[in-house]
């Protein structure tokens, strides 16, 4: 929602921004479970052939096909995952239901599925550096402030830690949530309205909302793949 806004060159408030996005949280929510659920339940009837063969008391066999099975799934499921990675954006923004964003989003990553793949791995590295950076300070002032209690909790000599440790570090990780959500959200809405603008010429509605003087057709599409001549991926 925010992104949107913000690709017009209009500023939104955190009401305005609320307000929006309240009506489909259940359904943003129930999405974001979904996708993982499929990517789970894909690897989970990769490995299935191969436990069941080994529950059967061909031991050797069946985990090399569990395993055989687990690797090629979790091709399956990261190419899944890419194809629906739009799907939020496509809910949130085209006020779907979850199948319709899902079908949005496959049809939207079709033909560029190394590149969507490309941004949002190298997002989700910038994000994991980015919260490296919060947690590492917060968690030596952790064990600073625990002492040899926590040293003995990282070596696996105790089993008990103090609360000061723990609400410390988990200050951390909640600050490093704070900041990292938002970049991988951001990133997913760029690529969202990117490949929007590469295939339906979003770029010529957004130039009509934000009232652009001229003619926004004008050469356009000179550079810009059409749908038709995109092939599937």
């Amino acid at each position: 929602m925010v992104t949107a806004r913000a690709v017009l060159g209009r500023s939104v408030s955190t009401k305005e921004a609320w307000s929006g996005a309240r009506p489909h949280l259940l359904q943003l929510c129930g999405l974001l479970l979904l996708i993982p659920t499929i990517a789970v339940g894909v690897i989970a009837a990769g490995m299935t052939p191969g436990l069941l063969l080994a529950f059967a008391g061909v031991h050797s066999e069946g985990a090399a096909l569990a395993s055989l099975g687990g690797f090629a799934a979790a091709g399956v499921a990261a190419w899944l995952w890419v194809r629906f990675s739009l799907a939020p954006p496509a809910l949130m923004l085209e006020k779907q239901g979850i199948i319709k964003a899902l079908r949005r989003s496959f049809k939207l990553v079709r033909g560029a599925w190394g590149r969507v793949f490309g941004i949002q791995l190298l997002a989700v590295v910038l994000a994991f550096i980015v919260g490296a950076i919060v947690e590492i300070p917060t968690s030596l002032i952790a064990m600073v402030i625990g002492g040899d209690n926590a040293m003995d909790w990282l070596s696996g000599e105790s089993v008990s830690v103090s609360w000061t440790f723990l609400v410390v570090v988990g200050v951390g990780g909640v600050l490093s949530s704070i900041i990292t959500f938002p970049i991988s959200a951001g990133v997913t809405a760029l690529l969202y309205m990117d490949q929007r603008i590469r295939r339906e010429a979003l770029d010529l509605e957004l130039a009509r909302a934000a009232g652009m003087p001229g003619d926004p057709t004008e050469g356009h599409g000179k550079d810009q793949p059409t749908v038709a001549s995109t092939s599937g991926n």
